[in-house]
């Protein structure tokens, strides 16, 4: 029997996959194996999404929590540094946009230095904002390295990564596997459930094996075995905002040094995607099937690459949503078991990050736990809510009206949440964030700014400094900029040094 005041000591992760073994690997570090037994069922006959391959900078706070060594890490998962994304024909045809991890500026008097540069803006200023950016800079001149701020007027790097997303899990397999995780194979035919608590009580796999549990952890994908077919969480659909449905994905020969950026370019139904890694390039065509048919958004993505593809392209079919509960009495989701957003920002393995961080947070002593539930759940909804409303106002902002596709997005009535950002965006410059969120306004402004959204006005304590003592600040953070970016090495050079043995 499982009852609600059982004490947890059996976990039990169903799925294996990036969600799976970032949830075993964090769950061994930081639990320990001692005072409790951690178990993770996969199957290989079940194969798992593995799209996820570019990420944004707090995937160091995780892997720093696992104590990962970067460079062997980059070695396991063949990945490269990132610095942004570069968005293709997204605000109008023929425009391209940088959306970098960098601070905009510098911080000037508590205000943000966006209202800065719109000041200078309406004075004739250079609109070129990414001149204030180095990872922006960075991105359009095709350098890195790891740059840490050492002087106050000197500008760090904020970086992430692209890589493997079935090597990143294999690599945290092994972490896992180290530290007693035990690995079951198998396919599993029955959850089996207390019939007094109705929670889970143990898993029957497909062998005749059963295994028990005090507290589950669903990885299993879109499916959500545990959360939805076993505790009818229930699915809130997004498609009214969000109408891709389907995705392509297909991956090609490495045709020259990566980039340390993500392109997205807007596309006839969606987007396509590339991810440059050290051996080979990732591609996606996200779409909507009610514009375009899986076989056409194959041959327009084979249509794009830019050297031989290296595999058939793979469908994918999701809805775009979120599970209404994600912990539910002895059951908590992650990854694609808990909701999902397709990738234009890179935020699918954030969402198992965060969601493997508020675990830890709130991790049970006894089965079930409604307190620890409801935080965990209000946590993760914000989360989901605050990412949806980025992502829809790639779509809803912008003037693209050349196919049927981007006429339904210009008439999508968005979220009441996103429309107040809109309007306070338009109004001064700004969208207003919470502590809780993950994009912040230096996020928001190129990403609105760069789809055609220009202020109407700005914070009026930005005119608290005189035109000169403004235009120096501006200069001073330009040269900055420069001088940063000028000791940068190309991206390609960088990473074999710094990759090279000995």
């Amino acid at each position: 029997m499982t009852r609600p005041d059982t004490p947890v000591r059996d976990i039990v992760i169903v799925g294996g996959g990036t969600a799976g073994w970032m949830a075993a690997a964090a769950l061994a570090r930081i639990a320990g194996t001692q005072a409790y037994s951690l178990t993770v069922i996969e199957s290989d006959a079940i194969g798992t999404v593995g799209v996820g391959e570019a990420t944004i900078p707090p995937i160091q706070l995780f892997n720093r929590l696992l104590g990962l060594d970067e460079r062997e890490f980059l070695r396991a998962t063949q990945g490269t540094f990132k610095l942004g994304i570069e968005f293709v024909d997204w605000g109008r045809l023929g425009h391209t946009y940088l959306h970098p991890f960098g601070l905009f500026g510098a911080e000037m008097n508590g205000i943000d230095f966006a209202h800065y540069w719109l000041r200078a803006l309406e004075s004739g200023g250079d609109p070129d904002n990414l001149l204030y950016v180095a990872e922006a800079e960075a991105m359009r001149r095709g350098r890195f390295m790891h740059a840490p701020q050492t002087r106050p007027d000197e500008p760090g790097i904020s970086y992430a990564y692209h890589f493997d997303a079935g090597l990143y899990a294999a690599h945290l397999r092994g972490f896992s596997e180290q530290r007693c995780v035990r690995r079951l194979e198998g396919r599993i035919v029955e959850v089996a459930r207390d019939p007094e608590s109705g929670l889970i009580a143990g898993l029957s796999l497909e062998d005749g094996r059963r295994v028990k549990g005090d507290f589950f952890v669903d990885c299993s994908g879109f499916r959500g075995l545990l959360i939805e077919e076993a505790f009818r969480a229930g699915y809130d659909d997004w498609s009214e905002w969000l109408p891709a449905n389907r995705a392509v994905a297909m991956p090609s020969a490495r045709v020259a040094d990566p980039v340390p950026y993500t392109r997205s370019t807007a596309s006839e139904a969606g987007w396509r995607w590339r991810i440059p890694l050290q051996h080979r390039t990732g591609n996606g065509y996200v779409f909507c099937d009610a514009f375009l048919d899986q076989d056409r958004a194959a041959e327009a993505l084979l249509a794009g690459l830019d050297a031989p593809a290296e595999a058939e392209p793979r469908a994918l079919k999701f809805v775009t949503g979120r599970r209404r509960k994600s912990w539910v009495g002895n059951c908590v989701a992650l990854g694609l078991a808990s909701g999902f957003l397709e990738p234009l920002e890179s935020t699918s393995i954030h969402l198992i990050q965060a969601g493997v961080s508020q675990l830890l947070a709130n991790f049970p002593t006894i089965a079930a736990e409604p307190d620890a539930a409801a935080r965990f759940n209000a946590f993760m909804d914000a989360q989901y809510e605050s990412i949806r409303d980025f992502i829809i106002a790639h779509y809803v902002v912008g003037t693209r009206d050349d196919t049927p596709f981007w006429r339904h997005c210009a008439a999508i009535d968005p979220p009441d949440s996103l429309k107040a950002r809109l309007e306070r965006f338009r109004r001064r410059g700004e969208v207003g964030v919470a502590n809780h969120e993950l994009f912040r306004e230096s996020n928001w402004f190129p990403v609105l700014y760069g789809q055609g959204l220009v202020p109407m006005g700005r914070h009026p304590l930005a005119d608290s400094l005189s035109p000169d003592e403004l235009n120096l600040s501006l200069a001073r953070i330009r040269a900055a900029v420069r001088r940063r970016v000028d000791g940068m090495p190309a991206h390609g050079d960088y990473l074999r040094r710094w990759l090279a043995p000995g």
